[in-house]
């Protein structure tokens, strides 16, 4: 099934594989109308993928994947439909992105302690002066034979407790909505099921978040199945989210997510685009 909505995607400007440009290109070739690019951290991207929307005639919608810190975890929070030129918005990303840079410097200080040397440049390299992910140190692993896959790469060194994992505290959960209000965006908490989150937790973070500003929920995620889409609906009608939709996309490689392929949203679910203002 093809969405015509896909609001969670990922370009080389941070952790995808394809340019922008190609980005833009594969939704349209795949018959995504209406397509938000949300790179973590950055908002690098959007010049080019804009660019490229309007020769295609796809419907672009300027995001972000911001991270927050909320009681010691890492969420993701989608800023969708904002003004990229927002003055508080690009100052709190320029926070995160020093952060990432030192993030880095410190997973390969470990790294390199653990007989695994050389890795900051060669990941820097790779980034292509762009966001420096967790994933292109996998992807160097891998490179150096050091580890099978991305997957391997991941549980061998950079999951929590391996060799490569280092603690991060990043944006306040009230500051990340904070910018994504002050740029005219709408905040949408992404893959909400990923977190391992027990259900409390979960209401209590919805209520937080709820109450900070946040607007949206991302229902229907790349691989979701028919029972957590309705799991996630009955968290949108209960907090009064909006519903959003997101293959969470990053590389061609890995077919079993791609653009647009999502299922629809569930009936009694308000879709976040009917709160987007007109660019």
């Amino acid at each position: 099934m093809t969405s015509a909505y896909d609001l969670h995607c990922h370009s080389n400007a941070s952790d995808g594989a394809l340019s922008p440009a190609e980005l833009v290109r594969r939704a349209a070739d795949l018959g995504v109308a209406h397509l938000a690019l949300t790179d973590h951290d950055t908002l690098a991207g959007i010049p080019q993928a804009l660019t490229s929307a309007r020769q295609l005639g796809i419907d672009f919608i300027p995001g972000v994947e911001i991270s927050v810190t909320w009681e010691g975890q890492c969420f993701h929070i989608l800023g969708l439909n904002l003004d990229p030129n927002s003055g508080p918005l690009r100052a709190g990303l320029a926070q995160l992105q020093q952060i990432r840079f030192e993030r880095a410097a410190r997973i390969a200080a470990q790294l390199e302690k653990h007989g695994l040397p050389g890795s900051l440049a060669e990941v820097q390299a790779m980034a292509g002066g762009g966001m420096i992910t967790r994933t292109h140190f996998a992807h160097w692993l891998v490179a150096r034979g050091y580890a099978a896959s991305i997957a391997e790469g991941f549980e061998r060194f950079l999951a929590r407790g391996k060799p490569g994992y280092t603690f991060v505290r990043w944006a306040e959960l009230e500051a990340a909505l904070s910018w994504i209000c002050a740029a005219g965006g709408v905040a949408v908490l992404a893959h909400p099921l990923r977190y391992g989150l027990t259900a409390s937790k979960l209401r209590r973070f919805l209520s937080a978040f709820q109450s900070l500003g946040g607007k949206g929920i991302e229902v229907v995620c790349g691989q979701s199945t028919p029972a957590h889409i309705q799991t996630l609906a009955d968290y949108a009608r209960r907090y009064r989210l909006l519903g959003s939709v997101g293959s969470d996309f990053h590389d061609p490689n890995f077919a079993w997510i791609d653009l647009g392929r999502l299922a629809s949203l569930p009936p009694g679910v308000t879709p976040v685009w009917e709160a987007f203002r007109p660019a």
